[in-house]
């Protein structure tokens, strides 16, 4: 069966796809949270906000804040973290110390292999609304690259 048959990706079919790392290639993690877990996205997201001012982490882009509710495919509260391949191991290190749950993709020009077969999920994966992904060629995520998110 092809995702695009599909509303919404089982997470089985989105759980941790192997890739390789391209030096220049740019990298998006969607962090998710909820009621219970808030201060902690709000830790984590001030601690890659420090990371990022101080410079110690090079190839760190960007931080997003907070959003509340569902954003395009993400079906619960999350941030965007913007970040070059040379700093996937650290920002997934940061991730994984904090237990929250995140979606880690690179970002190319086909929105639907970025958030399916190349995605890697940290924690327990959840299930995404691939209808409002954009189509191969047309990725929204490109233009907005380390300068914004939704």
């Amino acid at each position: 069966m092809m995702l695009r048959d599909r509303n919404l990706a089982s997470p089985w079919m989105t759980k941790r796809m192997s890739h390789e790392h391209l030096p220049n290639q740019p990298y998006h993690a969607h962090v998710y949270f909820d009621g219970d877990s808030r201060d902690v996205a709000e830790a984590l997201n001030a601690a890659l906000r420090t990371r990022m001012k101080s410079g110690n982490l090079p190839g760190l882009l960007f931080v997003g804040s907070l959003k509340e509710g569902k954003a395009g495919p993400h079906p619960k509260p999350q941030f965007e973290v913007h970040f070059m391949a040379n700093t996937v191991a650290a920002i997934r290190e940061a991730i994984v110390a904090s237990g929250l749950t995140a979606l880690v993709h690179p970002l190319t020009d086909d929105d639907l292999a970025d958030h399916t077969r190349l995605a890697d999920w940290i924690g327990e994966p959840l299930a995404l609304d691939l209808t409002t992904l954009d189509p191969p060629g047309h990725n929204k995520g490109v233009a907005r690259f380390g300068t914004s998110d939704f």
